[in-house]
């Protein structure tokens, strides 16, 4: 169960992230975000940025091995980056939506998987 919290954690984290370092990107029509200089996107972007670390270190001390989860520090990260990009992708085409998926990205994702068994393979 904690494994499974952990990650669920760790994906709304990386929600708040991707929102946090993308989002003003998307949304750069929108009436306040029009007439923003850099420093009011930047602290915008950190109040976000609060919220993605409100979840992701509470996941990582619950899923970390030496606190009775079931993850090595290698295994957590890898669950993070994969997370990321997992939802990095949903988000461009959710919301985004100016961007396609290609076959180099499935080629490259797939690699991705590959390295998540690699590194969760107790060899």
């Amino acid at each position: 169960m904690r494994g499974l919290i952990t990650i669920i954690l760790l994906a709304l984290s990386n929600l708040f992230m991707t929102i946090a370092w993308y989002g003003h990107l998307q949304w750069k029509e929108t009436s306040w975000l029009k007439h923003a200089g850099i420093w009011s996107i930047i602290f915008f972007s950190w109040g976000l940025a609060f919220f993605e670390y409100v979840l992701q270190v509470p996941a990582n001390k619950l899923g970390f091995k030496a606190n009775g989860g079931p993850f090595t520090f290698f295994e957590l990260k890898t669950i993070q980056e994969a997370l990321s990009l997992i939802v990095f992708t949903l988000f461009l085409i959710f919301v985004v939506k100016s961007e396609k998926l290609a076959w180099n990205h499935f080629v490259g994702f797939g690699l991705i998987i590959l390295a998540v068994i690699v590194i969760f393979k107790k060899w």
